[in-house]
This record gives structure tokens, C-alpha cells and sequence, in this order.
């Protein structure tokens, strides 16, 4: 069997909406949409909008192009997201809607509706059987499901659990229904240790679900309130929060690559996985904060393996720089298992050909 193909054209260091604009119009147009979709089916297009004052998500602009592409095949796309496990702007479908409104994502700009997976709450799903080995099935939002075709549209960037998030989380934790991001978390159990914490109030003031107190003049986590979001880890400026790092980050990434499994498992041959590897950050477009690139940009990667296109993201990143990625954002964290875990099950191919256009 041969080893899936990866497309790939290069950007510059510093590249502008326009020559981004023009690399994804030249990957596009070398991809056979019609083995992938047909007339009139519905063709949901996975993306991320950014959360509050994030400005280094993939731009609207570009997603219109997509959205173009498949018109021309008869098809009826739309961008698709679901709620976020925490509270925030993007915790249910209003106020997401709100934000992607706010983001560019209207229809003027797009071409296509934006329209919630999972539903007004995050817990429209359905219950997704797997052969994987945490799980045999899995909770993934109902439309994402139900829906014909798959384009998955993924901004790589550093991640704080999983050290790289790029078509993998987009893919497992970006379908999953509210009860199904519960579940890919629950391994995480941060902890406060007392000698470093200074009691600033900042992980009690934005724990989405006020699982943190004071105590004893300290932070201190209850453990059976926190899901696991790791919204602590990152706001704590003193390291005072902690978690295993090699089996709290091990069984999420192996979660993820599961998950990620269930949102296509009904799709092959009808999904398509673009990576964007432009304004890489060190944290996910999930914080709600402005982040300044962490390496240059490199180009735009496609292909019908979720993995191999996630596995050419780490390679390049590494070509390019003294790490991949995901080192580069996380040097504890190996962004590896996912990928290992994600071929283990069956979901692609490490191994790959890259055809540079």
C-alpha cells in the first residue's frame, strides 16, 4: 500500500493575507474534490474562530476560498464549531455565534452559514462506536456526525496538556460533544503546591468552574469539581500549579487520537485535512488572550490522512527550527503520542510523501 500523500506550499517567514490567500487557492485547485464530495451534500468545514482577543486563528478570508471550492462542486458547505468545555464566550452556541460574528465568520465574508455541531448546550450527540483501547465508543456532536462530508481546517500551535494542537485535536476534541471533551480530560488533575503559591487570586478568579478556593492562606483544587480544562496551569505566574505531565499529557493526547477517530469513522474517503502553518503561537487559539508568534511561517499542508498531515506539521516545524513545534512550545510534553496512537488504531499513516506544489 502506498504511503498517503501530503501537498505542501511554502509561504515566507513573515507571509500576509494575500500570498496566504493565494498558497491556499494553488493547494486547492490540486485536489480532486469530486472523489471526496458530491451534489448536494452537505459539507461541514471545521475550523476555530478564535477565542476572545485572539488574533492569530486562520483568517475568514481563507476559509471563504474552501467554501468557494465546494459551490463549484454543487455542494452546500458550511462552517461548522462546538461549545467549549469551560465557560467563556464560546460555551454555548449563542455567544459562539456572537464571537465568530465579531471574528469575520458571517456569511458577507464566508459564503456559507456557521452552524453549532452539538447543538444550543454542547450535548447534542451521538454515541459513536470505536475500536480503540480506551475507549470502544465515543461521544461526538450529533451534526458532525450526521453530516455527509468533512473538511477539517486546522491553525497548528503549542498546546499545554498535548504540546501540539493542530488535525488531531481539531478533529478529537474539537467535534466531541460537551461529554465527550469531559471525558478526554478527566486524567488531568492539576494540584496547587503550597510552598510556591502566593495566593494572587488569579486560578480562583478564571476557573470556569470555580473548582478552586482559598485554604490555609493558599490556592487549593477540589478535585472533584475541576474537569481538567488546565486553565490554572496557564494563568499561574509562579509554577505553583502542577500535574503529571507524563501520564496526565500520555492519556489525553491517546484520548484525543480516539475521539479524532469516532468524528471520522463514518467518513473515510469523504474528508479532507488542511493545516495552516502560519502565526504558530505557544498556546492553543482556545486562550482567551493576544499571542505573538513563537517560529516563522511555513506554508499550508493537505491531505486525506489526518495523521500524516499532523506528522509533515511536526516534521517541517523541525526542518525549520532547532524543534518541532510542539518541543519548541513544551519541551516536557512529546506531541508524538498522539500521532503514535492515532496510526496504532488505525486512523492513518505516519509515514508519508510530501509533493510540494
Amino acid at each position: 500500500m502506498n504511503n498517503p500523500e501530503v501537498l505542501f506550499c511554502p509561504l515566507s517567514a513573515k507571509s500576509k493575507l494575500q500570498e496566504r490567500k493565494d498558497v491556499m487557492y494553488k493547494i486547492i485547485s490540486q485536489i480532486d474534490f469530486e472523489t471526496i464530495i458530491s451534489e448536494r451534500d452537505k459539507v461541514a468545514i471545521k475550523s476555530h474562530i478564535g477565542d476572545k482577543n485572539n488574533d492569530t486563528h486562520i483568517s475568514p478570508k481563507i476559509v471563504a476560498l474552501v467554501v468557494q471550492e465546494i459551490k463549484k462542486h454543487k455542494a452546500l458547505p458550511y462552517i461548522t464549531e462546538t461549545s467549549t468545555l469551560y465557560s467563556g464566550p464560546r460555551s454555548n452556541a449563542i455567544s459562539h455565534l456572537h464571537l465568530a460574528e465579531e471574528h469575520g465568520f458571517t456569511y458577507a465574508e464566508t459564503g456559507a452559514p456557521f452552524i453549532m455541531s452539538d447543538g444550543l448546550f454542547g450535548n447534542t450527540e451521538i454515541e459513536v462506536p470505536i475500536k480503540g483501547i480506551l475507549f470502544d465508543k465515543v461521544n461526538i456532536a450529533r451534526d458532525a456526525v450526521l453530516t455527509d462530508a468533512l473538511i477539517v481546517l486546522s491553525h497548528p500551535t503549542g498546546h499545554i496538556l498535548s504540546g501540539l494542537g493542530a488535525c488531531l485535536k481539531n478533529l478529537g476534541m474539537g467535534l466531541a460533544s460537551r461529554k465527550g471533551k469531559m471525558l478526554q480530560h478527566s486524567s488531568i488533575k492539576p494540584y496547587v503546591k503550597a510552598d510556591e503559591c502566593t495566593l494572587c487570586g488569579q486560578c480562583i478568579k478564571w476557573c470556569p468552574v470555580q473548582a478552586i478556593i482559598e485554604e490555609n492562606d493558599k490556592a487549593f483544587i477540589r478535585d472533584e469539581i475541576c474537569i481538567g480544562c488546565g486553565e490554572c496551569l496557564t494563568l499561574c505566574k509562579f509554577s505553583a500549579v502542577k500535574f503529571n505531565w507524563g501520564i496526565g499529557s500520555e492519556d489525553i493526547q491517546k484520548s484525543i487520537a480516539e475521539y479524532a477517530l469516532g468524528a471520522v469513522q463514518n467518513k473515510r474517503g469523504k474528508s479532507l485535512f488542511i493545516n495552516v502553518l502560519t502565526d504558530m503561537t505557544k498556546e492553543c487559539d482556545c486562550m482567551s488572550i493576544k499571542q505573538t508568534p513563537i517560529i516563522d511561517d511555513i506554508g499550508i499542508l493537505a491531505s486525506t490522512d489526518p495523521v500524516a498531515v499532523d506528522q509533515a506539521t511536526l516534521d517541517l516545524t523541525r526542518q525549520k527550527n532547532s524543534k518541532d513545534l510542539g518541543r519548541l512550545a513544551y519541551p516536557a510534553l512529546d506531541p508524538n503520542i498522539q500521532l503514535a496512537h492515532a496510526e496504532k488504531i488505525g486512523l492513518g499513516s505516519r509515514k508519508y510523501e510530501l509533493v510540494e506544489i
